[in-house]
């Protein structure tokens, strides 16, 4: 089954990687032929012959060597290309399916673990089909081709290779199945070692601030010395190939040399001649040299055994969202509805992450969500667009069940901005239209105005053209944020969710954001999760989450009268507030 789904990635490389077999096989043959010619020419040379039949010998020697060289280079050619346009495949099959995962199938691998299996393990993998397609055809023809030469020039002698391959067929089963469990942890040490290095990488800044380098390099240390002594005992338990084919190698080497030398001295060249002779040492070698290849071949396979399970993993991992048969493709408005809503982020999670929401919104609604942290207030939007099901219950959107709509048209009339605001490395103008890839100028900066980014963009010495690093690390997070909302904005949606989008920027701003919304999409449903009350104190209804339930919902005015989790929290910020002027 795996094989089979990685063969599926070959494709339009499936000529190359057929034409590497064949050429390798004219290859081997040339290679076997041609010490069965020279064996002759030495028996020839050493009858007496003349010059021209020396000439003749050795043109037909040149062509096959030549033919040899040829076929060897096409082989090799073929072979680069199927592997490498393999991996290409598989790097592209991952990649695009990854890009189908829904929350639920990006939890269950970690980033750091997708990363490896799409860089080493396809590495790994693409390095075994290379050996798969050349070598794994050139050892076993060599050993089949230079086996029968041998027997026809060597006679008995040949048998001793019949003695060797069983000793070595089971020395290379057992280091295999000693080595293999190891490269199984390996791989799962090496996804803790990337976790590791995303994570210190991307908090840099903290790291820094914190003068906290020392630790992270004891911590990388650690993992580091951890993968790197499991790879120690597998390379220690893989080393034993190679005394073991070596000792094999001149025991042959050996018993052809001396019974060789007897019988040629014995029989005075009736039952073996020079030339036999010597084209038996040279099948010796090829017989021995390919048993060599062949072993790390077994042992590349090995390491890429483990590496191609995990690329499965990922290949066969179907997305836990999917379009029905018949997806409704029109959203009709931007009424939620929450019909005995419960969700858990895992099926073998204990307790619910949100349990009985009964929520109704009306199209065009501004709706605060407060609620402190763990409250599970993202949970709740996340429903929304379908980032996930939920367990129990119906989400509507415009009056239709979300599992019935059209994934790609349900997130187009929901417009999230979440809580991580992420900008990608490129132009302001290209960031924006991630929203909308067809905005026109005067529609970007329509935007950026509503969500008081343009001000700032303005001031840049390019605009809108000005340059925006990876992960929008040259700008403040207020203006990361005004920067997401106007790009949720160009979608145009019946739904605008701001999951605590505007925490970085001032209180003025934020009501000048607010203020915009209610003048110029009023028709637009409005979801702000918010710390601040003052950010949704103007919202048509306020939702107060504890425990992922919702505890109390009503107007500002009516959840001071009625909701002790709401009037501490407004107090609580209120009395800062009070202290900060003082």
């Amino acid at each position: 089954m795996m094989l089979k789904d990685l063969m599926k990635c070959v494709r339009e490389y499936k000529k190359a990687s057929l034409q590497a077999p064949v050429l390798v096989s004219l290859e081997v043959v040339m290679e076997c032929i041609i010490p069965f010619i020279i064996s002759k020419l030495v028996n020839e040379i050493k009858a007496g012959c003349e010059l021209s039949v020396i000439i003749r010998y050795g043109v037909v020697l040149i062509v096959m060597a030549t033919l040899s060289l040829i076929f060897g280079i096409g082989a090799g050619n073929a072979c680069s290309t199927a592997s490498c346009g393999f991996a290409k495949n598989i790097r592209k099959d991952m990649f695009y399916n990854i890009q189908n995962f829904s929350f639920a199938n990006i939890d269950k691998f970690s980033t750091s673990s997708l990363v490896t299996r799409l860089t080493t393990d396809i590495s790994n993998v693409q390095m075994a089909y290379m050996m798969i397609v050349r070598i794994a055809i050139r050892c076993p023809l060599m050993l089949v081709f230079a086996f029968v030469m041998a027997f026809i020039m060597g006679g008995k002698m040949a048998v001793i290779f019949l003695f060797v391959i069983p000793v070595l067929a089971v020395g290379l089963g057992l280091v295999i199945r000693s080595a293999m469990p190891l490269f199984k942890k390996v791989f799962r040490k090496y996804d803790r070692l990337n976790a590791s290095i995303q994570e210190n990488i991307k908090g840099m800044r903290v790291v820094k601030s914190y003068v906290r380098e020392d630790f992270e390099q004891q911590k990388f240390a650690a993992a580091a010395e951890d993968v790197c002594m499991d790879f120690t005992k597998a390379e220690k338990i893989l080393a034993f190939n190679n005394p073991l084919m070596q000792f094999c190698l001149y025991s042959v080497m050996i018993f052809v040399l001396y019974f060789g030398s007897y019988t040629i001295i014995t029989s005075k060249g009736l039952d073996l001649d020079v030339g036999q002779f010597s084209a038996l040492l040279t099948y010796n070698f090829q017989i021995l040299s390919s048993l060599m290849m062949l072993s790390m071949v077994f042992v590349m396979i090995t390491m890429a055994s483990e590496s191609a399970r995990r690329i499965v993993e990922v290949l066969d991992e179907k997305s836990t969202l999917s379009n029905p048969e018949n997806p409704v493709y029109e959203v009709k408005d931007g009424s939620i509805d929450f019909d005995g809503v419960s969700f858990k982020y895992s099926e073998k999670a204990d307790k619910m992450a949100l349990a009985d929401i009964d929520l109704h919104i009306k199209s065009g609604q501004t709706i605060g969500i407060i609620g402190g942290t763990g409250s599970s207030k993202s949970s709740l939007i996340q429903l929304i667009s379908r980032l996930y099901d939920a367990t129990e219950g119906v989400v509507k959107v415009g009056g239709r069940n979300v599992r019935e709509y059209d994934l790609d048209t349900l997130r187009n009339q929901v417009a999230v901005v979440l809580q991580k605001n992420v900008l990608f490395s490129g132009t302001i103008k290209e960031n924006l239209r991630w929203g909308d890839k067809n905005a026109t100028d005067e529609e970007m900066k329509a935007a950026c105005e509503l969500a008081q980014a343009d001000e700032f963009i303005m001031r840049l010495p390019k605009q809108y053209d000005t340059y925006i690093e990876q992960g929008g690390s040259n700008v403040s997070g207020g203006q990361k944020q005004r920067l997401c909302i106007a790009r949720a904005l160009l979608k145009k949606p019946k739904v605008l969710i701001l999951d605590d989008s505007t925490s970085a920027v001032d209180t003025r701003t934020d009501s000048l954001i607010r203020k915009g919304f209610k003048e110029y999409i009023p028709e637009t449903t409005k979801i702000i999760i918010a710390q601040r009350i003052s950010s949704v104190q103007d919202a048509d209804r306020i939702i107060v989450m504890d425990g992922g339930r919702i505890v109390d919902a009503g107007t500002h005015d009516e959840l001071m009268k009625s909701c002790e989790i709401y009037q501490e929290v407004y107090e609580s910020q209120n009395k800062a507030g009070d202290q900060d002027e003082e």
